[in-house]
């Protein structure tokens, strides 16, 4: 099984923990979609990650690759059992994806880390104080009301919505972000036991490797922290514009 995407975008990150929640083998190509060459293009129509690559079976987005694990490997199982449950799961995914991702990524983490790296120019200012100012206070509030004070949101085993929602408060944390307890005190404490349970934490080194390094160091850095790289590699040297997201 193979990953196309990087270690630190948080929807590839959403995948991995549910890889490892289920004790499955992968190699991955670490790449962003700003460095995928015309093979990454001809496999991701919208240019981007991750895409998951199954024998002679190919298949994008991170929900729909999460949906065709748990149903290929059934255990442990990623949704609830009961059918409303499922269903509020399902949701909270969507939200987690749509609304965070764009709140933590666009609003934040890409101005302010990506942009300058990427493309060597400033991001935008204004997007960020929004994202700040009145955004992210605004996801924190209402999370604050449906976050449990203890275990994860559909019992005591972490699944699919859980790992949806804190995968992107480690991205906000690289941008300098970190939810109040004082204010935000069942988002803090649940955010702190996802983010530190091993599906999560056994990718650690490895996006601290490929932060601590430019993206054309990015694979030698990798390999040193032991990741699983394929052998071959869809990316290029120099980042493309396009359509494109993390």
């Amino acid at each position: 099984m193979k990953i196309t995407g990087s270690f630190v975008s948080p929807y590839v990150r959403k995948v991995l923990a549910c890889i490892a929640l289920k004790g499955l083998e992968y190699e991955i190509d670490p790449i962003t979609p700003f460095y995928g060459g015309d093979e990454f293009g001809r496999l991701s129509p919208l240019r981007r990650i991750p895409v998951l690559v199954d024998g002679d079976f190919t298949l994008c987005d991170s929900s729909a690759i999460c949906f065709y694990l748990d149903e290929a490997w059934p255990e442990p199982a990623l949704l609830p059992v009961g059918l409303r449950e499922r269903g509020q799961a399902r949701w909270l995914e969507e939200y987690a994806d749509t609304r965070l991702g764009d709140v933590f990524i666009w609003g934040l983490f890409y101005p302010k880390i990506v942009h300058p790296v990427v493309w060597g120019e400033p991001g935008d200012a204004a997007r960020i104080t929004k994202t700040l100012a009145e955004d992210l206070p605004r996801e924190m509030d209402w999370l604050e009301r449906q976050l449990p004070a203890h275990g994860f949101l559909f019992g005591d085993a972490v699944g699919l919505a859980d790992i949806a929602i804190a995968s992107f408060f480690r991205n906000g944390s690289y941008a300098g972000f970190e939810p109040d307890p004082a204010r935000w005190p069942n988002v803090a404490a649940f955010v702190a036991r996802v983010l530190g349970h091993n599906c999560f934490q056994r990718y650690l080194p490895f996006e601290q490797a490929q932060l601590g390094t430019s993206p054309q160091g990015r694979r030698q850095a990798l390999l040193a922290a032991g990741a699983p790289l394929t052998a071959e590699t869809l990316g290029t040297r120099e980042p493309r514009r396009g359509v494109m997201t993390l």
